[in-house]
């Protein structure tokens, strides 16, 4: 089997979330119930630098991706920060485009509402850090076209590549394949699961990592 070319900004943006310790290794206990061998809490890009790193990879992959968008919608709460910091990358490199994010409860006061930040409009694309049962975007999708805009796409921090759960049994598919192929959206992913392998394998302070996320993909993933 041809090994999988190495991707540079994949690889420079995995380096980047274990240096930041958003990217851990050890035993995790996954929403699905899993224990993983590696986390990633997108939480933990807590800081000015942090913040504006994430945002660049995010505007590099998705300039890459080729999809086609008029702005950006960030759901709570996580992707609040990350719509944000996109947003501003996006405008330092000459395309500043809307954005707006939910409330997870409307406000019955004020502008009132859900929805925060530019009118939902167009085509729309929802940025989150990882998708774990699509549940966060089908919520998006229905926010977005109650307001009679267009979801064209997700932008994501890391795809775990991994079957997602359904009725308590693993599927055939991952979330992310779920969102494409049944929502009909294109996903677009600064790292892949492929990804965190291929950096772990030379590195030899993390190779002692590398047989535990193998057997995790080997086990779970898609």
């Amino acid at each position: 089997m041809t090994a999988r070319a190495a991707d540079p900004l994949a690889l420079d943006f995995v380096r980047f979330a274990v240096e930041a310790g958003v990217l851990r290794f050890g035993e995790f206990k996954t929403k699905a119930g899993r224990m993983s061998p590696y986390f990633f809490n997108a939480g933990l890009f807590d800081d000015g630098a942090k913040l504006g790193a994430l945002g660049s990879f995010y505007a590099r992959r998705l300039l890459q991706s080729g999809i086609e968008f008029d702005m950006l919608f960030g759901p709570a709460y996580k992707g609040i920060t990350l719509v944000a910091a996109l947003a501003i990358e996006l405008a330092r490199l000459g395309r500043s485009v809307p954005f707006a994010y939910n409330r997870k409860e409307a406000k019955d006061h004020g502008e009132g509402g859900s929805l925060v930040g530019a009118p939902v409009r167009g085509r729309v694309l929802i940025v989150d850090d990882v998708i774990s049962a699509g549940t966060s975007v089908r919520e998006s999708i229905a926010l977005i076209t109650a307001a009679g805009a267009t979801p064209c796409g997700v932008a994501l921090a890391l795809d775990r590549q991994e079957k997602a759960v359904e009725n308590g049994r693993d599927a055939d598919h991952s979330a992310v394949q779920y969102v494409t192929r049944e929502l009909g959206l294109p996903v677009c992913a600064v790292a892949t699961l492929a990804d965190l392998l291929q950096y772990l394998a030379p590195d030899a302070a993390l190779r002692v990592h590398a047989a535990a996320v193998q057997a995790y993909r080997d086990r779970y993933g898609v």
